[in-house]
């Protein structure tokens, strides 16, 4: 049993913790066993063995005690190369950080998923400055996705590790960000599942930034109940408050407009298909177009994207110095963009984008939306590497469906819904408009064993 801790579900591993059934030493003593024998070393980027056992051993004696701290008490939890833990530097998916001097505290949320008895094993391997939806990674190498039967393929990204580690069953959990969809791609790439809170859910002091307008944190676990579960600690509650909405004349909406573009079959297929499964359970399906994403395309066009000017302002003194040289090269390309955003222009994206959330709030109203996670399944890693082009292009499409619900301010969960080309996972986004996040949780605990189908 020792060697499938890491792939249970959260609430499975919590049943026989907090039931005595099994150890939170030999649970966190048998995921390091996993990560050690798991092939592809490019998942974690440090491993905290140290700090974890004692972690672990705590959460023992807390729990022979009778002192048990709730349900994530002794839960394995990974963390992405952004998020700050005490005396290890953030490297942020570079080498160029990695001189730089350890964090002297813990990220909030790190604390607070700490304070909740969760033992952090490690951190995860990303995108160069969470900068790409792909999860390519020239310096620290590019985890493998675990799906992939015919040759190896991306894993997505920024959030590349904590998708692989969860999905290859090394973690029950690992946190993730998503600026433009870094929590959600890899968690669909993967089949898996991943939650994007509303920005400004969770506490972000101690995660190192991308687009400070745009960035927000979430879980890639293997259940929408893991996540709920996450949610609350990250929150400081002792035990969640989300409860399983009726889906009996929930109304859904489909945005006709832009999702599907270029969208490969089996991905429309595998969606199509879980749509029919929750019209069968009382789900009633509008299809509609939503004017504010075509806007949101010209706004791209006429002034580059948020996210791009954005990350400039961050790093326009590093591109601009010898660090650059020492960057993927891709990521110092894309960076560099933003410095065709003006104030003026920045200022204009920055009213829009007020217009366009109002704009379709009132649309949606109390509804929730439904499209593709991604258009396309896991494409393999080696073309990508080896054509700049065809890189960006496929990184374009790869965050185009996601990276609207961040310009929007939505909350959103993928959660996988078949297959596609060469079986790889699909993954169906359900969304809701921002601070609905509680109606989104609820419903798609609801619907999940519904869209997943027959997907494992």
């Amino acid at each position: 049993m020792s060697k499938s801790f890491g792939a249970m579900t959260v609430a499975q591993l919590s049943v026989l913790i907090q039931g005595g059934a099994a150890d939170p030493v030999d649970v966190a003593e048998a995921v390091f066993d996993a990560i050690a024998n798991y092939a592809d070393k490019a998942v974690f980027t440090t491993l905290l063995e140290d700090r974890a056992m004692e972690e672990a051993r705590a959460s023992s004696g807390r729990l022979r005690q009778g002192r048990s701290l709730g349900l994530l008490d002794g839960i394995p939890i990974a963390w992405k190369d952004l998020f700050d833990i005490e005396g290890v530097t953030t490297t942020a998916g570079s080498v160029v950080l990695a001189g730089d001097a350890p964090a002297e505290r813990d990220a909030a949320v790190v604390d607070l998923l700490g304070n909740a008895g969760m033992i952090a094993i490690g951190r995860t391997n990303m995108s160069e400055f969470a900068f790409s939806g792909l999860g390519i990674n020239p310096h620290y190498g590019t985890p493998v996705n675990p799906r992939s039967s015919d040759r190896p393929r991306i894993p997505g990204g920024s959030s590349s590790g904590a998708g692989v580690a969860v999905a290859a069953g090394l973690v029950p959990v690992a946190m993730g960000t998503d600026t433009g969809g870094s929590v959600r791609i890899p968690a669909a790439l993967n089949g898996i599942v991943g939650y994007k809170a509303t920005r400004g859910r969770h506490a972000m002091d101690g995660v190192y930034p991308l687009a400070k307008s745009l960035d927000s944190l979430g879980p890639l676990c293997r259940t929408v109940k893991d996540a709920v579960w996450i949610d609350a600690a990250m929150r400081g509650l002792t035990a969640p408050a989300v409860a399983e909405r009726r889906l009996q004349g929930q109304e859904l909406l489909v945005p006709e407009n832009i999702v599907f573009d270029g969208a490969e079959p089996g991905v429309v297929v595998a969606f199509e298909a879980a749509l029919e499964r929750l019209q069968r359970a009382g789900v009633r399906v509008l299809r509609i177009t939503i004017p504010a994403f075509d806007a949101i395309i010209d706004l791209l066009t006429t002034y580059g994207p948020l996210v791009t000017a954005e990350a400039y302002a961050l790093h326009q003194e590093r591109l601009s110095g010898p660090e650059a040289d020492r960057m993927d090269h891709r990521v110092v390309l894309r960076t560099r963009l933003g410095a065709r955003t003006t104030a003026p222009h920045y200022m204009s994206i920055l009213e829009a984008r007020r217009r366009l959330i109002a704009d379709v709030d009132r649309l949606v109203g109390d509804r929730l939306i439904a499209f593709p996670t991604v258009a396309h399944v896991a494409p393999p890693i080696a073309p990508l590497e080896q054509d700049d082009e065809l890189f960006f292009a496929t990184n374009n499409k790869t965050l185009r469906n996601t990276m609207f619900g961040n310009f929007l301010d939505w909350c959103g969960v993928s959660v996988p819904c078949g297959t596609g080309e060469a079986g790889m996972p699909v993954g169906l986004l359900l969304s809701a408009t921002a601070r609905r996040d509680e109606a989104l949780l609820g419903a798609a605990l609801a619907a999940e064993s519904i869209i997943r189908g027959d997907f494992a």
